[in-house]
């Protein structure tokens, strides 16, 4: 698997994120393990190199480097997320999805491009996933507006964009707004991809957590559109539809 670029768009310009890029370079680089990268790597299909950093020490390195830094506005976390994934290694991919997760209530529905550059560049679930629900899902909660980009995405040609269309709601709960989320299953339920009919599992196992008879009765009405494998994945823990 290839690795790709960072995408065209401009890098804001932010003394934060100067700050903290020099910082985590360093801190990172004087961590890296080659052996445990090699084997990162290969677990992570090539996706991107690793420094080999096992996650709990990553996270603890990164509470160091950010250590005594001022709280980012929406250009210094834009800037730190786009200038980590001009890296090549991934655990500053890792750093830059944390600092988002961390940062997401600070920012405004401008975000949402530079999170779909970063969902389309070096594309794979370690990064994508915790976008979906945890970014994305955090700037549609906050601007309802958005849902209609999601309504755009979940026909995206690109398989990674559409996924996180169909999981930017798995923390919602009982604010998950069902008939979407059922639309959205259905919209890709044909899809040969392996990783869209999981995610249409898993959004569908997600909110059966919250409403387990609605899941139920949607795949008594629908079952036959899907996969196996989605259904599956959407009743394993609530029983047969």
């Amino acid at each position: 698997m290839s690795v790709t670029g960072a995408g065209t768009s401009e890098v804001p310009r932010s003394v934060l994120a100067d700050t903290v890029l020099e910082r985590l370079t360093a801190t990172y680089a004087a961590a890296a393990d080659p052996a445990r990268a090699a084997a990162a790597q290969a677990y992570m299909k090539d996706v991107a190199p690793f420094l080999g950093i096992p996650t709990p020490e990553r996270r603890a390195l990164s509470r160091t480097v950010l250590q005594g830094t001022p709280r980012p506005d929406e250009a210094d976390c834009a800037a730190v997320a786009l200038r980590c994934w001009q890296l090549p290694e991934r655990e500053y991919h890792y750093f830059a999805v944390d600092y988002l997760r961390r940062h997401v209530g600070r920012c405004s529905s401008g975000l949402l491009p530079v999170t779909r550059q970063l969902i389309t560049t070096v594309s794979w679930w370690d990064t994508v996933d915790l976008l979906a629900a945890h970014v994305v899902g955090g700037l549609v909660t906050a601007d309802p507006n958005l849902r209609a980009d999601m309504d755009a995405w979940i026909v995206d040609d690109d398989l990674w964009v559409a996924r996180t269309a169909l999981l930017h709601q798995l923390r919602h709960k009982e604010h998950t707004d069902s008939q979407r989320l059922f639309a959205y299953c259905l919209r890709q339920s044909g899809h040969p991809d392996f990783f869209i009919r999981k995610a249409i599992g898993w959004a569908l196992r997600e909110y059966a957590k919250t409403d387990a008879d609605a899941v139920r009765d949607f795949l008594a009405r629908e079952r036959g559109r899907f996969a196996p494998l989605s259904v599956r994945e959407a009743l394993r823990n609530v029983g047969v539809a």
